[in-house]
């Protein structure tokens, strides 16, 4: 594991392909960092499935209501289409660019309907830039989302197994 230099803004994603490292950026998104936060310590996200993963572009999950594979509401045909049970955040745009390991939020035509879900680019998405709002990058594991299923919609699909915010972590 890569060195830990703000385990407070550091998440530790366990996939069922590996573990990822994502660094957050409350500087440049702190209501959505805040919001990752808050649903990686409530264990919203531990089960959720990559329902949506396109090759050369990205993995898309953190559908928290139909995504989560032991959840009451799974429902793999409409991963996706929920959130979380809390507001829908206002955008934080930035000119941080959509570079290969960027995460940013997954949002409806709404520019300010970003919740609980989110995407992991596999390449440059250049396109994507003041458009969506990046709240962090991978910083390891980032051969692990490569080995992510690929669908629209993914058949027999990987999933997040746990995220923790580094600081909770007990060594």
């Amino acid at each position: 594991m890569a060195e830990i230099k703000d385990p407070e803004n550091t998440l530790i994603m366990e996939t069922t392909k590996g573990q990822v490292t994502i660094e957050l950026l409350p500087d440049l998104a702190p209501g959505h960092v805040a919001r990752i936060k808050e649903l990686a310590r409530e264990g919203a996200y531990d089960g959720v499935v990559f329902h949506r993963v396109i090759e050369g572009f990205m993995a898309q999950t953190g559908d928290v209501k139909f995504g989560k594979s032991d959840g009451k509401d799974f429902n793999p045909g409409r991963a996706g289409m929920g959130g979380s049970d809390k507001p829908d955040l206002k955008a934080e745009f930035s000119n941080m660019n959509h570079a290969r390991g960027t995460c940013s939020m997954a949002r409806s035509q709404d520019p300010n309907s970003a919740n609980s879900q989110f995407f992991i680019c596999f390449d440059d998405a250049g396109f994507l830039n003041r458009q969506y709002t990046v709240w962090g990058q991978v910083t390891s594991g980032m051969d692990n989302v490569d080995k992510i299923k690929r669908g629209e919609p993914v058949a027999d699909p990987d999933k997040i197994v746990s995220v923790k915010v580094a600081a909770d972590i007990k060594a």
